[in-house]
């Protein structure tokens, strides 16, 4: 059974240095044997993905030596991993990847390791401040991000110039836009550009959802005429994926996962940009996706804090997230490879990390956020099903914006 790490070795795995830690622990063999548990994505360990989890810890203990590692792999995808782990993390993996947005999840359960020293400082040094921001609370890092998560715009470039997509009303002129209107990860992004906010910077729980008064119902109102536009199509259930197929819709919202699809539907006509600009009442307005990161994670259950560190550094470096590039098109983060004019010529990269340094906001993971789904989900629904109209937008909006903050309970 594996040992919470003790306050004294948190502090000393933070400040001190390998040489030290392993003084103690080699014995007089000179080899330590090691037992890691590492999970991940099944994709990160499909053959037909090129086996990037299993060629990526081979060389880590290649690299060490001084560590007779024996690894043993299990699957739990990114979203999924901090359930489990929470649940009962001394029977979980010792390196685990997880989403940016469950890390109160897994801190509140006091399963996630801290990365202090010069550990903070590597992962620093390779990332962007706004990406590091994604996995801290009160001052610690408690992840190694390999890479961004959000969502962008992919078009035809035989429907739209480069120009075009700068805005989506000047494409709704020119061509199809599908987007997923019902999803409440996606349809916050018009309220964003209207200076609506969740928990003032994200973080400050107290000051609760933003999304009412005249900005938010302004929104409702263009929402409202968005939705009967004829060159809108609500995308829901592959539906957009399958009209860019049919060549009915020109444009589409969504992330990196896609882009294998869309590039063979497309081919060279396929564009990626960050998001568009739209025009509410005749002022040009940003919009804003959610974003966030995945990220390489340690148990503070494990009993070889030290090697686990160590492994999940490595797999979130410049070398693992370069292979993971290669292998599965995973976009990286590290600031190094993205300076690479290979990776940043790459127009998927370009688009991914222009929409997360510029065209989003970081997704708040503060516990209230859970009461915010449902409500702007449903009035995403209620204008496709015409219970939400111009009659009554401000009185709607203002039910949703009362939705957010409440946890349901009366």
């Amino acid at each position: 059974m594996r040992k919470k790490l003790s306050a004294a070795l948190a502090l000393t795995l933070a400040g001190a240095s390998l040489a030290g830690l392993l003084s103690g622990c080699s014995g007089n063999s000179g080899t330590e044997n090691v037992r890691l548990m590492v999970w991940s994505p099944s994709e990160d360990q499909s053959k037909d993905s090129g086996e990037w989890l299993q060629t990526c810890c081979e060389k880590f203990a290649e690299m060490h030596p001084e560590w007779d590692i024996t690894f043993v792999y299990g699957v739990a995808d990114e979203a999924g991993a901090a359930g489990t782990v929470s649940q009962d993390a001394e029977a979980s993996a010792d390196v685990f990847m997880f989403a940016n947005d469950t890390l109160t999840t897994l801190t509140d359960a006091g399963a996630l390791a801290k990365f202090g020293g010069k550990y903070a400082d590597e992962i620093r040094a390779t990332n962007s401040e706004s990406l590091v921001d994604s996995l801290a609370l009160d001052d610690y890092i408690y992840g190694v991000p390999f890479t961004t998560n959000t969502w962008f715009m992919y078009y035809d470039k035989s429907v739209f110039s480069e120009e075009d997509v700068k805005n989506l009303d000047t494409m709704l002129e020119k061509g199809v836009v599908s987007f997923p209107f019902t999803n409440s990860w996606y349809l916050p992004a018009f309220y964003f550009g209207n200076g609506c906010t969740l928990f003032g910077d994200g973080t400050q729980e107290e000051l609760g959802a933003d999304f009412g008064g005249e900005n938010a119902a302004a929104v409702t109102d263009y929402l409202i005429d968005l939705y009967n536009n004829p060159n809108f199509v609500v995308d829901a259930d592959g539906s957009g994926m399958a009209g860019l197929r049919d060549g009915s819709i020109n444009a589409m919202f969504t992330g990196s996962w896609d882009a294998a699809s869309i590039q063979e539907i497309l081919g060279d006509d396929m564009g990626v940009a960050a998001l568009p600009t739209y025009t509410l009442n005749g002022e040009e307005k940003q919009m804003y996706a959610y974003a966030g990161s995945k990220a390489i994670g340690v148990n503070s259950n494990t009993e070889y804090p030290v090697q686990a560190v160590e492994l999940a550094l490595y797999l979130g470096s410049a070398e693992a997230q370069q292979l993971h590039y290669e292998l599965r098109n995973v976009i990286p983060c590290n600031t190094t490879l993205l300076a690479d004019p290979a990776i940043a010529e790459d127009p998927l990269v370009a688009a991914q990390n222009d929409t997360f340094d510029r065209t989003s906001v970081l997704q708040p993971f503060v516990p209230a956020m859970s009461n915010c789904w449902t409500p702007v989900e449903n009035m995403g629904k209620g204008i496709r099903n015409g219970t939400i109209t111009h009659d009554n937008a401000a009185e709607q909006t203002a039910a949703m914006n009362d939705a957010m903050n409440s946890d349901g309970i009366s």
